[in-house]
């Protein structure tokens, strides 16, 4: 883990597109990714969506119906990743999931897990086994006090609850049942940050934990940088540590890690219908542009009959946090 004092760092912050030798290009779409609304039955500390149980936002029906129009008109997409809030909340959830289903997409949910124990949701787990859904489940620790810390009372023995019902139908276990976990750092305190740990060794460390201790297999473990967006913007914010953190992620820069970035070949829609190169950008209202300097929307998406009418990814200093060290997405380290 790679840790540094902000008072090392004096220089000011790098316009992102600055720090790239060319601008940052979109490539072939093949990830749509949606963001259902900020619904949730959470309110996790770190949260880049600011979703919990009081907001409101979500998918219309008429978005929807657009939405199952793009999933099935473009066979180039490849993944159907399902976000929110907890995205199993809002409207529109199982009909995009069956769409994706029918036209032999793979279906990613990034659950929070805590969602099946909340009244009228408790068929999820077996739902997800019958449709082959792809879980990306949050658990930001493997030790309870650091998770409740984060994400709430009580949300630990509830993950684990959960992630034993779902090795029971085979997640984790079964080839087509894929059980992925997601690690946060914790919230800085001080002027001392941390990038997350290597992937690979903390997957190691996580498997063990949760078989010798709950007997819970899983496949893959995703360490994501917490972003300067959202709940976590706001943290930084009231700490005064929102500029010394992103001198930090500016400092481990990894040139490594562009060629590998999430926003390149997917399309973030949020729940309005708009088009966005990633969730972040979503999260801060960054929209994605077409050739002249239009913002999409799903709507333009089906009247051209085409995907690739983005030419450059939009950025901002948020994205050092994609681009630092290993690199981070929503599948985790780049490299």
């Amino acid at each position: 883990m790679q840790t540094t004092s902000t008072n090392q760092i004096n220089t000011p912050i790098t316009l992102f597109k600055h720090k790239l030798n060319t601008p940052l290009t979109k490539k072939k779409i093949t990830v749509l990714q949606i963001n259902l609304g900020k619904r949730c039955n959470l309110a996790c500390a770190h949260c880049h969506v600011e979703a919990s149980p009081k907001r409101t936002e979500e998918l219309s029906p008429e978005i929807c119906t657009q939405l199952i129009e793009l999933i099935y008109k473009f066979p180039e997409i490849e993944i159907v990743d399902l976000t929110g809030g907890a995205p199993e909340m809002n409207y529109g959830f199982k009909p995009l999931v069956e769409a994706a289903k029918a036209t032999g997409k793979q279906i990613i949910v990034r659950s929070n897990l805590t969602i099946y124990f909340a009244e009228g949701f408790g068929d999820l787990p077996e739902y997800f086994a019958q449709n082959q859904v792809r879980i990306v489940a949050s658990l930001p620790c493997y030790l309870a006090d650091n998770v409740d810390k984060m994400r709430g009372a009580g949300v630990f023995d509830d993950s684990i609850k959960a992630l034993q019902w779902l090795n029971r139908f085979g997640y984790g276990q079964a080839a087509n049942l894929i059980l992925d976990l997601v690690y946060n750092p914790q919230l800085p305190t001080g002027e001392k940050f941390a990038l997350a740990p290597e992937q690979t060794n903390l997957e190691r460390d996580y498997k063990r934990f949760l078989k010798d201790n709950f007997n819970i297999e899983f496949n893959n473990l995703f360490t994501i940088t917490n972003l300067p967006v959202g709940r976590t913007k706001m943290y930084l914010e009231r700490k005064k540590l929102y500029i010394p953190y992103l001198q930090f992620l500016e400092s481990h820069f990894n040139t490594n890690t562009i060629e590998h970035l999430m926003c390149r070949n997917e399309l973030s829609i949020d729940y309005l219908g708009n088009v966005y190169d990633c969730d972040f950008n979503q999260m801060m209202n960054l929209p994605a542009k077409n050739a002249k300097g239009e913002n999409l929307t799903v709507t333009q998406l089906l009247a051209a009959s085409n995907l690739d009418l983005i030419s450059e990814v939009q950025t901002a200093a948020y994205c050092y946090g994609c681009t630092a060290g290993s690199g981070s997405s929503c599948g985790g380290a780049l490299i």
